[in-house]
């Protein structure tokens, strides 16, 4: 099917909801000889390429492992350093694998919070009164579907860009949460949405989708 993802923005902008259902894996294994021609810096708690590309390894990559060897921040996972590990000549030639990092909840928090005024700035620029707004939003990787609520809350899913019927998915996504969290009595608006029927209901949804299409739904 290729749904990636699932993130659900609030009337004033704050992520109150995401779900990872699919990210595609994109690793890359090379090995190197010194001196390593890639510039590496620890940003986050990860190891992060900051300069240098080659072999689809490339800015902005997290190292996930050194000579099969799993990386955790600066760390292997044998107590090793990996930086002190890189420097030295002695230890070449290395196998090291890069992969692109996944996104931590700051970041998905930064992200939605940019894509409000995003969505604001697109009603405004309309020629005709009353635009709905960024509704899709197509990259030559992804494609971003938006449907706003009459309350202002905004619900998206990231999908594979060839895939066609996201709107139809977004409004069962919205009954379901209609269903499950606003009527859940510990439940208040604007407030991050914990709710174990909705999480259950909203994963079954995907899986339908993804086994028997979006019109299955």
């Amino acid at each position: 099917m290729g749904i990636y993802g699932v993130y659900i923005v609030s009337k004033s902008g704050g992520l109150i909801f995401n779900y990872d259902y699919t990210v595609p894996k994109i690793e890359t294994e090379q090995t190197f000889s010194y001196p390593l021609d890639l510039k590496l810096s620890c940003e986050n708690n990860r190891l992060l390429v900051s300069f240098g590309q080659r072999d689809n390894i490339k800015v902005g990559h997290v190292l996930l492992a050194i000579n099969g060897v799993p990386v955790s921040g600066r760390k292997l996972e044998d107590g090793k350093d990996a930086i002190d590990m890189l420097n030295d000549a002695t230890n070449y030639p290395l196998n090291l694998k890069f992969g692109r990092p996944k996104m931590t909840i700051n970041e998905k928090i930064f992200l939605a919070s940019m894509f409000y005024p995003l969505f604001a700035i697109a009603s405004q620029l309309s020629p005709e009164p009353r635009s709905s707004g960024i509704e899709t939003l197509e990259a030559d990787t992804f494609k971003l579907q938006c449907f706003q609520t009459l309350t202002g809350v905004k619900f998206m899913v990231i999908a594979d860009p060839t895939h066609v019927g996201l709107e139809q998915l977004l409004k069962k996504i919205y009954e379901i949460y209609a269903d499950f969290a606003l009527k859940n009595p510990f439940y208040s608006l604007e407030m991050p949405i914990r709710c174990e029927l909705f999480d259950t209901n909203l994963q079954a949804l995907l899986e339908q989708a993804d086994k028997n299409g979006i019109n299955s739904i």
